[in-house]
């Protein structure tokens, strides 16, 4: 499996990104997809995720209501929607992909496969 990120890039606080994550080598509708995010020091953390179908959506309380994850199993892509981002939103972020079932979603070890991240720099 690989996953190529995009759509990153340098913004102002309240602008708006759309990062979109490509999938392919393995049946992409079979696999439960995330973002996680790692600002300089940092640990790792959760955006979101969503499940196979498009439905079971999760996101870290700091993103709710600005964040939306979305996937398109005819494109095999996933998407990150940003509105009214934030300096302390800045971080590279990456797609994630598992095929397995019954994880913990919020743990980046449930996860086996990741893009290369893609850097969000905002600016206040």
């Amino acid at each position: 499996v690989q996953l190529q990120a995009s759509g990153g890039g340098l913004v102002q606080a309240g602008d708006s990104l759309r990062l979109s994550c490509v999938y392919s080598g393995r049946t992409f509708s079979n696999a439960a997809l995330a973002w996680f995010r790692q600002a300089p020091g940092k640990e790792r953390d959760l955006v979101s995720r969503v499940g196979r179908r498009g439905a079971s959506e999760a996101y870290a309380d700091s993103v709710k209501g600005r964040f939306t994850i979305s996937r398109d199993n005819a494109k095999n892509t996933v998407y990150l929607q940003m509105n009214s981002l934030k300096p302390e939103d800045t971080a590279v972020y990456y797609c994630a992909a598992t095929q397995e079932y019954y994880i913990d979603y919020r743990d980046r070890a449930s996860y086996n496969y990741w893009g290369q991240g893609t850097l969000v720099t905002v600016s206040s």
